[in-house]
């Protein structure tokens, strides 16, 4: 019955979404108004509609219908309530229905809107909103059905349909396979819904900047009306990459966060033009200028999260975070050419009309330093893209070998990958570049500028950031390590200056104390603010990433029970192992280890090894002893027979880590102050305007 249920609601939906499509463009085409709202109404019923389908997926994962082969394939008797729950995103089927499910919220969620401004968007939003919901359908209902059972026919043979076929009964199988080992993990009921509620995000932007550019509206409406929606999105996906690097550090046990993985990257490029933009539109605000940049942006925002999702979905390239090979992809591959040469189109159709207002007068002005800023992370864009890539193009090649054997020794069709070296000595002074201009450009002003005016404000927390940079030098870090700690000293300097000075001309003009100064300060320009507490979380992050990517030692050894081993100041001390089953069906080994620094007793770390008998697979749990200053991270590697007891342990010294999390709590915290709502300042003025001009009552 609830498979029946949720199956009929994803085909009543994906009918609707074809019937919102076509009545928006019958309504806008032939200026019916009714028609336009009929296609407002279909797109609010989408919601409803998969919230009954997701619904459903979630009560069979509950009761464990085994019955339903998506319900069998990622649950057992033996997996607890919360990670039933979270197996709805924990497969292939499942999760792309929760990625539609959250697309018919946030399309929802536009249309409840005032649309008496913007009423020429109404139907090119729906129509944006809803194609790419039908494109979603299309891939579940026909390619990737969770509501799919198991049936026996009266030969043995086990059939998957939806509905019951001819001469077959129900197959109920004694228990399920449950979820990957991997993804049994705390991190699986927020890591994932936040990388999704990224993705979809991006897609209210995109679906404005279409209709922008259908309706030849060349203002920057489309941008403030979606302000709020893009940096919400730039939030969820930079807490999903954040969430996603704990989750590794916890479970993966290769004393990391990011490993340069190609689905790391696929959900790592829409952060990057995502990023861009955020930084560009405020030119568009400001200065009228980059109106067809902004609208690239955006546009490649979108159809990288398509490709992302792609990526994961296909089974194209192996990784540690993809689905299993799925034949979804070459539909996917159609999906991003079609919009993205749809989106390229409209805009150079428009190309003409969105021609800037002004031009960049000066290489020292604030939009010169954002157009630089822009550049770096598009060079870093096309890294990654390129990292990506290469395995695929590097396999195809093996096609020209075929067909020119002279060429058969240079295109050999091997797949060929690259690894974390190639992403971090190429990305690696971009970032730095990166770190530059975060310190300078604030300090810069809109329209002319000169560097003599950029240097009396730049001199003094210059000054200053070179004081912590010569502290660390004498204890001895030298070399890159120095350069880059000086980077995340001069950009603290700077926007620490910021505050300083708007709070300084508050207490002496206003007569505040500190404290209300900085608090008004901060409520009378919330998104200069809140971009400015963005960058102190960044460069956080960026001491964090520092300390592991430079200052991390390694080290490993098999030792008895009582043998020691030592890593710098660190030293291990193996007490015992217990080996032994569980009720949730998994053999542990646990270790007991004691762990001294210079000599003195600090902690036990349990590091641990699960093997899962359901899947047959092997889990390792860290022991993670951590501070402010350091993480020390042990991994039980392997164990000898208890006539020995000898084990292998692998071991970690990473500096600083922690500082990565913390700015990242930093980082949402800016992102909130900056996308708080605030009183429209200018309609206000304008409103007190009309009030001052209309004649006097005849009372």
């Amino acid at each position: 019955m609830l498979a029946s249920l949720g199956y009929g609601a994803l085909v009543i939906t994906f009918l609707v979404s074809l019937y919102g499509v076509g009545a928006a463009i019958y309504g806008v085409t032939q200026n019916k108004a009714s028609w336009v709202d009929s296609s407002r109404n279909a797109m609010l019923l989408t919601f409803p509609l998969l919230t009954i389908s997701a619904l459903s997926i979630t009560l069979l994962l509950i009761q464990m219908d085994f019955q339903v082969e998506y319900v069998a394939s990622v649950t057992s008797r033996s997996m607890p309530m919360y990670l039933r729950i979270t197996a709805l995103w924990g497969g292939q089927e499942g999760s792309l229905v929760f990625w539609a499910w959250l697309m018919a919220a946030f399309a929802s969620a536009v249309t409840l809107r005032d649309w008496k401004r913007d009423r020429e968007f109404l139907p090119w939003v729906v129509v944006v909103s809803l194609s790419t919901l039908a494109f979603f359908l299309i891939l579940i209902i026909f390619f990737e059905n969770p509501f799919v059972r198991l049936w026996q026919s009266s030969s043995g043979e086990i059939i998957s349909a939806v509905w019951q076929p001819a001469g077959t009964l129900p197959f109920i199988p004694a228990d399920g396979r449950g979820l990957n080992p991997l993804l049994r993990h705390p991190g699986m009921i927020i890591h994932p819904p936040l990388l999704y509620l990224g993705f979809v995000s991006f897609v209210v932007p995109f679906a404005f900047a279409i209709a922008a550019l259908i309706t030849g509206r060349t203002d920057d409406r489309w941008i403030r009306v979606t302000r709020r929606w893009t940096l919400w999105a730039w939030l969820f996906l930079s807490l999903g990459l954040v969430l996603g690097g704990r989750w590794a550090y916890d479970v993966l046990g290769w004393g990391g966060y990011w490993g340069w993985d190609p689905v790391e990257i696929a959900a790592f490029m829409p952060w990057l033009t995502g990023t861009a933009f955020l930084h560009s539109v405020m030119i568009q605000e400001k200065r009228g200028m980059f109106k067809h940049w902004n609208m690239f942006l955006i546009i490649l925002t979108y159809d990288l999260v398509i490709f992302g999702t792609f990526l994961t979905r296909s089974g194209v390239l192996s990784s540690v975070h993809s689905f299993a090979q799925s034949a979804i992809g070459p539909l996917f591959f159609v999906f991003i050419v079609l919009t993205l040469t749809i989106s390229l189109w409209l805009l150079v159709r428009r190309w003409a009309e969105l021609r800037g207002e002004e031009q960049i007068n000066s290489f020292f002005s604030r939009e010169a330093f954002f157009l630089f800023n822009n550049l770096i992370f598009m060079a870093i864009l096309v890294i990654c893209f390129w990292g990506v890539v290469f395995p695929l193009v590097s396999e195809a090649s093996g096609l020209i070998g075929q067909a020119i054997p002279a060429l058969s020794n240079v295109f050999t069709g091997q797949k060929i990958t690259v690894g974390p070296i190639f992403y971090e000595r190429a990305t690696g002074p971009l970032w730095a570049g990166l770190l530059v201009l975060m310190g300078i450009a604030p300090l810069s002003a809109w329209g002319a500028s000169t560097a003599k005016t950029l240097g009396r404000k730049l001199w003094l927390p210059t000054i200053i950031s070179f004081i912590p940079a010569v502290v660390i030098f004498f204890l001895g870090v030298s070399g890159a390590a120095l350069l880059a700690f000086w980077l995340v000293s001069f950009v603290t300097a700077i926007t620490l200056y910021e505050f300083w000075q708007g709070v300084g001309a508050r207490v002496r003009t206003k007569g505040e104390n500190v404290f209300a100064a900085f608090w008004a300060l901060v409520g009378r320009d919330r998104r200069r603010y809140g971009g400015y507490t963005i960058h102190l979380g960044i460069v956080l992050m960026a001491v964090g990433i520092i300390g592991i990517e430079i200052f991390q030692t390694e080290t490993q050894g098999t030792v008895p029970i009582g043998g020691e081993i030592a890593l710098g100041d660190y030293l291990v001390r193996y007490d015992s192992l217990a080996d032994f089953n569980t009720p949730d069906g998994r053999n542990v080994a646990r270790a007991s280890i004691s762990v001294f620094r210079d000599g003195e007793y600090l902690t036990e770390l349990n590091p641990r090894r699960d093997y899962y008998f359901e899947s047959q697979q092997t889990m390792t749990i860290p022991g993670v002893r951590s501070s402010i200053e350091d993480d020390f991270y042990v991994l039980l590697v392997d164990w000898q027979p208890i006539s020995t007891q000898s084990a292998t342990f692998k071991i970690y010294h990473n500096p600083l880590v922690n500082w990565l999390w913390f700015g990242s709590v930093i980082l949402i915290v800016g992102t909130f102050v900056a996308a708080w709502p605030e009183k429209d300042r200018a309609a206000i003025r304008e409103n007190k305007h009309l009030r001052v001009q209309a004649p006097a009552s005849a009372d």
